[in-house]
Order: C-alpha cells, then sequence, then structure tokens
C-alpha cells in the first residue's frame, strides 16, 4: 500500500532536509569542533626532594567527579622507578573542614600510582603526599589545587604551543645513567680545556747517525733491534765497514796510529818494568794512545771491533721508533740511521687560544684525556708557558710534562688538556658532564618538568674537570641533565611523537 503526499507537504518536508544540513555544515566548522574538543584544563607539577622526584599529572578536579591523578615516583638516588610501597594522598582544605584521605598501597606499574579521589566541596586545597617504600620514605607538599563546584567553572585548556623536549618517565627510567642536578651557586679553581699533542722530552731523544761512511753489514743487520723494540744504553744497532776514499781513508790512518800508539805503549811498559827506559818514556807513549784513540772517536763516533768494522750503539735507553739500515747499502756519515726514543717522560705540547693567555699567569699542574682513551694523566709539573702567540694559529704554546712508566701515552697523540690556571672564579656551576657540543658551542638540556625539557645555548668561563662556569645560559636553581644527557639530544633529533607507557 502506498501512501501520496500533498506537493506542498512534499515542498515543506524538503525545505526541513535542507535547514538540517545548513545547521550540520555551520557545527562543522573549525571554530565550532576546537570548542567542541576543548576540555577543561588539568594540571601537572614536579617537585624534587633529596630523595624523591614526584612529577604529577592530574585532570580538572570537580566536586563529586573522580580525578584520576598520575603519579610518578623517582628514587633520585639512581633515578629508578619506586617499584613497591604504599602512597598516602592527604588533602586539606584551606577554609577548614575534615581532609581527604586516599591511600594506594603498590604501584600500578614500577613508578606509576593512579589514585582516584572524589571531592565533596570545591575550594583550595594543600595536599601532603606521603611516600612509604623500601626505595624511600618521603613526604611531599603540593599547595594551591583548585576544586571547582561544577564542571562549567573549570577552565579550558590551552591550545597546543610548548616546544619542549619530550622525553616520557618510562624512557628515563629505561636510560643508564640518567641523572639531573640543579645548578648551584659558587667559585671553582679554574681549568680551561684546549688541545694537545704528546712530544719526546728534550734528552729524552736521540738520532743515531752513520760515524763514517761505509757499507752497513749484513750479519750486523740480522741483530739490529727492530722498530719497538725496547732497548738499553750501549746496546750495539749496526756494524760498518769503513769505505774507502775521503773519510774511509782518513779512518783507516786513524785507525794504523791507534794501532802504533797502543804497540808504543806495550814496547815502553815492558822497557821500563826492565829498568832500559825512564817511567816519563812510558807517560809519553800513554799521551800518544790517549790523542790517538780520541782522533779514531772523533771520525768514527763508534766502537772499533778486531775486525776493523765500527760499530753504531744507542747514546740512550728507550725505544727504537726509526730504522733506516738495508744489508750491504752504502751510507754516507751523518745519515740516519735510528731514532730512539726514551718515553718514561713525555711532553705534552698545548696550544692556548691567545684570548686566554692572560689567564695564564699562575699555571700550575693540568691533566691529559688521549683521544680513544678513557683514562686521564695528572701532569708531573709545567714546563714553559710561551711569550710570544703564534701568528698563524693565534695561540700560545704550553709545555708540560707527564709521567709516563707505563708507555700509555703515545708519542704523536692528540687529546684534551685540562689546564689549571691558578685563578678563582665564582658564577652558576653545573657539571662538566652536562655540556655538550654541537657544532663546535656549547649547549646543555634542562629540565623543565617532569617529562619536559629545553636545549639551551651557554656562555662558559672556566672550570675544574668536575663542575662548569657557566656565563650565561642557565640560573642557578634550574635542573639540568648531567648523566645521559645525549639520549635527551637524541629524543630532540627525533620526528616522530613519543608513545605513553603510562595512561594519562
Amino acid at each position: 500500500m502506498y501512501s501520496l503526499f500533498p506537493q506542498s507537504r512534499v515542498a515543506a518536508m524538503a525545505l526541513v532536509m535542507i535547514a538540517v544540513v545548513l545547521v550540520a555544515c555551520r557545527d562543522r566548522t573549525p571554530g565550532a569542533e576546537s570548542a567542541a574538543a576543548a576540555e577543561p584544563a588539568g594540571g601537572a607539577l614536579t617537585i624534587w626532594s633529596d630523595s624523591t622526584e614526584l612529577f604529577m599529572e592530574h585532570p580538572a578536579l570537580i566536586v563529586a567527579r573522580p580525578g584520576k591523578f598520575n603519579v610518578h615516583l623517582t628514587d633520585v638516588t639512581d633515578f629508578a622507578p619506586v617499584r613497591s610501597g604504599r602512597i598516602t594522598l592527604r588533602f586539606v582544605p584551606r577554609d577548614g573542614g575534615t581532609p581527604l584521605v586516599v591511600t594506594q598501597d603498590a604501584p600500578r606499574a614500577p613508578g606509576i600510582y593512579g589514585p582516584e579521589p572524589t571531592f565533596t566541596r570545591g575550594g583550595i586545597y594543600d595536599l601532603t603526599l606521603l611516600v612509604e617504600s623500601p626505595q624511600t620514605r618521603d613526604s611531599l607538599t603540593v599547595r594551591d589545587l583548585r576544586v571547582y563546584a561544577t564542571l562549567a567553572e573549570a577552565p579550558l585548556a590551552p591550545s597546543e604551543g610548548d616546544d619542549a623536549i619530550s622525553f616520557l618517565k618510562e624512557q628515563q627510567w629505561k636510560t643508564p645513567g640518567f641523572v639531573t642536578v640543579f645548578a648551584t651557586t659558587g667559585s671553582v679553581n679554574e681549568t680551561i680545556d684546549v688541545p694537545g699533542a704528546v712530544e719526546p722530552a728534550p734528552g729524552r731523544v736521540a738520532s743515531v747517525s752513520a760515524p763514517i761512511s761505509g757499507l752497513v753489514d749484513v750479519a750486523g743487520v740480522r741483530e739490529s733491534p727492530a722498530v719497538g723494540t725496547r732497548v738499553t744504553r750501549g746496546r750495539v744497532l749496526a756494524r760498518l765497514t769503513p769505505a774507502l776514499g775521503e773519510s774511509g781513508s782518513t779512518y783507516s790512518e786513524a785507525r794504523a796510529r791507534l794501532r802504533e800508539a797502543e804497540a808504543e805503549v806495550a814496547r815502553a811498559t815492558r822497557l821500563y818494568q826492565a829498568e832500559a827506559v825512564p817511567q816519563r818514556r812510558v807517560q809519553e807513549a800513554q799521551i800518544r794512545l790517549q790523542a790517538a784513540n780520541e782522533a779514531l772517536a772523533g771520525l768514527g763516533g763508534g766502537r772499533l771491533t778486531s775486525d776493523g768494522r765500527v760499530t753504531v750503539e744507542t747514546p740512550i735507553a728507550g725505544i727504537v721508533t726509526q730504522r733506516n739500515i738495508t744489508p750491504g747499502s752504502r751510507v754516507d756519515a751523518g745519515a740516519l740511521l735510528f731514532t730512539i726514543v726514551d718515553p718514561s717522560i713525555v711532553l705534552v705540547q698545548a696550544r692556548v687560544p691567545a684570548a686566554m693567555a692572560s689567564r695564564l699567569r699562575g699555571a700550575t699542574s693540568a691533566r691529559f684525556f688521549p683521544e680513544g682513551d678513557s683514562r686521564e694523566y695528572v701532569s708531573r709539573r709545567v714546563v714553559s708557558v710561551g711569550s710570544v702567540i703564534d701568528s698563524l694559529s693565534r695561540t700560545l704554546p704550553v709545555a708540560i710534562e707527564f709521567v709516563n712508566s707505563d708507555g700509555g701515552l703515545k708519542i704523536g697523540a692528540t687529546g684534551r688538556v685540562s689546564l689549571r690556571t691558578g685563578q678563582s672564579a665564582r658564577g652558576v656551576l653545573v657539571p662538566s658532564s652536562a655540556v655538550l657540543d654541537e657544532d663546535g658551542r656549547p649547549i646543555a638540556y634542562v629540565q623543565a618538568g617532569g617529562e619536559a625539557f629545553h636545549k639551551r645555548a651557554l656562555s662558559l668561563g672556566g672550570n675544574d674537570g668536575r663542575l662548569t662556569l657557566v656565563l650565561s645560559g642557565i640560573a642557578a636553581g634550574e635542573r639540568v641533565v648531567s648523566g645521559a644527557a645525549y639520549q635527551v639530544r637524541l629524543a630532540s633529533l627525533s620526528t616522530a611523537v613519543p608513545a605513553h607507557g603510562h595512561e594519562h
């Protein structure tokens, strides 16, 4: 069966449908959607005590409407979550009356509690939160919590606009070494960090040259120490057969005169013992022998063997760092054959920027951190502070002596020198581990809230190795990341929106 409508009635229904569509379109405008999506403003706060960090989030607090709190508790002795224990929330109305007390016997997840207080009247409340855990026992106070009588009274949450770096509590708890501390005010015995390079100490490097022109003895090469070998003073490094002509003939003549002088001393001694000559004859022969020895030493510098070869010996104990001999090759007098370095004492040449040169008047000590080595070395003494600034590098050289008995400091190694200037400076102090290098500029990360961090560009003064003086960028009382700061930096570079591992 069909129903037939008059034409006027159909037209009226069409008008009603158009009106409904227009209303729906009007309600989908951006302004209307924002108003519909806006929610009452909740709250978030972070409090640190000597033993506990409290990061707490809560919705707008409305009378008769349960408000689920997200309470995050961190044991600041090791920055691990509070894994067990009871918390008690005591809400005391500012205008008097019976306090509201809520307890939770255990966290719903490590470090996270979720109490749900229900308020019976509006007003301003002060909250005391008691923590009773095997990890920590603490009392934390939160003031000025506002409870609204109706939902309409609660202000709307502001639009998103915070540019903070998000590093969630779950991330912090799982990051090894994550630590935050307060920036303080104090003074440091100033040190400056500059680059440095390891060099041999004066008198502890020897360049061993060929004393004469000659041929490198094949058998002697097989006995010569290789690069890296430790040698004692007087160790034979090579043997040379004197070459004929030039210094070679001179050397042969000197050898002949030496043998003649030796024979003359022996003959004069026998005659003196037979009382055939006076003692003066023996003394004269000994003088000629000494002169012949000196003449030969002046030519050769080495020890003469019985077969007429000259040995090349090391003048110091140390390690062979260079070896330039080939069996049977001819070498000229003065040619470099070996380099010996005694590394037990080394110098580190630090290069101090010209702008810091005036702060070195009292420089007395330093520490050296070789590149690629986790160890640090403490100086024996500051040998010298240069008086001339290099015109190209605009740096001042400072020579620092280090004991290197274990050989850990390698000649040619580079690293960072922390040079104590002898001056004291006062200002805002942060741990040196909080300062990172970003494209040559010092930065640090400040914890604005439990899960919110900000990057700060810094202007630095000196440091004492453990603490760094901050001239600008951080104020005393701000919380800085001093351990695993690089992980916060990685979080700041991520384009992904972090997912919360807990309920909000």
